[in-house]
């Protein structure tokens, strides 16, 4: 038997006391809390004038505010009712006095339509089954990316969270995903945790199970991060890219002094493992209710479901290698950067820098200590995200892309001198054709070019890295000792093959490696963290089309096919 729960009704709306929303049928119509208290005090006034002052003094009796507060409130409250101020139905203003509640009310208690969570599904990406949910009918997709960790179901159990979710199902057809390792998706070897790689394939996977041929992406903390990356590498795919208090690199040095020192990482390595199961970071994450027991303790759980100790230290070393600042300037959807001023996770200033690195971006800051979004304010977040992502347009289809190119340059044995296939002989050249062209489309790479010195454009950093290892493999086999230059960026795919600086770079790191080399510049070992690719420091590398110098990696060969597990 369902509880019944206060509400008076005035049709078609009705107001619930016990949930503080308002209704219209089975829609719940969420109002901030003080634009609910306002309501309250209007309804419960019977259809007699309620003065400012009694309004002021009954929803901010602990806040000096002005009418200009007050104002904002009813309109608010004006808008969810759809009551036109010239002629109202439900609030009728009586100049420098107050207001009046004038619609007639109904019955004073109803049943409440509960609220049921989504329900959780599976999609499988590669060997991987990664849950996910699905809310809402809106007119857009919108992909929410928590930061760090997350467990579906338990995500639903905290009342804020459940409204900021909601809010976002109002407006969106709303999908929402565990990463690999965590929650509710399949538990996956230490070594083997999410790289920002498997994490948009993971997306990918999700959008393909749920029928998604493009959506807006919105990403929290280190969820920015991939959904940055996600919206570099796959523009056809991205409809719109939001970021909420993200950063672009997690380790402080002498070109990002926001960040974490490494002493500072390594000190919350070990509270992590030391405090797991307790309300671990919550300070910094949410200061307005870190001493609230209840918040507390959903917060520990949450923990506690979404990750065990060694998995949340792993994921932690693994996104504080992360340096996505080529990945933000290739960005090339619609883009919009939103941090609160006194968040004390991650600084203001990381925000503004990452905002700055997108162009064309749009960066809002705003009021506030909290760096969970549905802490604290969060209808000013959920009121900007509406904003933006159902006034962005679909854009013509993009002719760039953020790929990793791989160039290939041969070597017969004993020899320096580099040849192209038709310089080989023909039944080697034919051979080794063959195979190349199986690797690269066994790891997924496209825009394949093998007349001359051969190249193909690949969505993952670490997949091109372990063809190029699988390439050379095969060609030892055959006798030909391969050199390979792998560079990530920018890739004009407007023409039919493949152009721009990403492919100039790349072709000039091939050229500076010597036989038996496959060398990466810093763009592609900045992406690779956790991936258990080995690399070495290798030498810096002039580049004009990188307009300065890049600093190379040489690929440990049997570390990087060992640790193979994507293909």
């Amino acid at each position: 038997m369902e509880e019944k729960v206060p509400s008076v009704a005035f049709p078609p709306f009705r107001l619930d006391y016990t949930n503080e929303c308002l209704w219209r049928a089975r829609e719940r119509i969420d109002l901030t809390p003080k634009a609910f208290g306002v309501l309250r005090e209007l309804v419960g006034a019977g259809g007699e004038l309620v003065s400012k002052e009694r309004l002021l003094d009954a929803v901010w009796s602990e806040t000096f505010v002005g009418d200009a507060v007050l104002k904002v409130c009813v309109g608010q409250i004006r808008r969810a009712l759809g009551d036109p101020c010239r002629s109202p139905r439900f609030i009728e203003t009586v100049h420098r006095r107050g207001y009046r509640f004038i619609a007639p009310l109904e019955s004073a208690t109803r049943e409440a339509p509960p609220f049921v969570a989504p329900t959780t599904r599976y999609a499988r990406s590669g060997d991987v089954n990664i849950a996910y949910q699905v809310l809402g009918d809106g007119p857009l997709d919108l992909i929410f990316v928590t930061g760090w960790i997350s467990h579906l179901e338990y995500l639903w159990t905290e009342p804020s969270v459940a409204r900021f979710l909601q809010r976002l199902a109002s407006f969106s057809r709303l999908i929402l995903f565990d990463k690999r390792g965590t929650g509710l998706s399949d538990r996956v070897p230490l070594s083997q945790l999410p790289t920002l790689e498997q994490r948009i394939d993971d997306v990918r996977a999700v959008m393909e199970a749920v029928g998604s041929e493009r959506a807006a992406i919105c990403g929290v903390s280190e969820g920015g991060v991939m959904s940055a990356l996600f919206a570099a590498t796959y523009p056809d795919k991205t409809l719109a890219l939001i970021m909420i208090a993200p950063y672009a690199k997690r380790i402080r040095d002498d070109t990002y002094p926001w960040g974490p020192t490494r002493a500072e990482r390594e000190a919350f390595y070990q509270e992590i493992l030391s405090d797991w199961g307790g309300p671990v970071g919550l300070e910094e994450r949410a200061p307005s209710v870190a001493h609230d027991p209840h918040f507390r303790e959903w917060w520990a759980t949450y923990l506690r479901m979404g990750a065990s100790p060694g998995a949340a230290v792993a994921l932690t070393q693994m996104n504080s290698e992360i340096d996505a600042r080529e990945v933000l300037k290739n960005v090339r959807v619609p883009a919009l950067v939103l941090h609160r001023s006194e968040d004390r996770c991650l600084l203001v200033e990381e925000g503004r820098y990452v905002a700055s690195l997108i162009p064309n971006s749009r960066f809002v800051e705003l009021p506030g200590v909290d760096h969970l979004p549905f802490v604290g304010d969060a209808d000013s977040i959920l009121d900007r995200m509406e904003e933006f992502v159902l006034g962005v347009r679909l854009a013509r289809e993009p002719d760039s892309v953020l790929a990793t190119v791989l160039h290939v340059r041969f070597f017969q044995a004993g020899s320096d001198c580099a040849l192209t296939l038709p310089d080989l002989p023909a039944d080697l050249s034919k051979s080794l054709t063959v195979d190349l062209r199986r690797e690269i489309e066994w790891f997924r790479g496209s825009r394949i070019q093998l007349d001359g010195s051969p190249l193909a454009l690949f969505d993952g950093p670490a997949r091109a890295i372990r063809c190029a290892c699988a390439i050379a493999e095969r060609a030892a086999w055959l006798g030909v000792t391969v050199a390979a230059g792998l560079h990530t960026g920018e890739c004009d795919c407007s023409g039919a093959l493949p152009a721009g600086s990403a492919v100039r770079v790349a072709e000039k790191i091939a050229q500076s490696a010597g036989p038996g080399e496959i060398l990466v510049s810093n763009t592609v070992s900045d992406l690779v963290a956790g991936s258990g690719i080995n690399l070495a420091s290798s030498r810096p590398l002039e580049a004009e089309e990188f307009l300065g110098t890049l600093q190379l990696f040489e690929v440990r060969r049997a570390s990087a096919f060992a640790a193979s597990t994507l293909r």
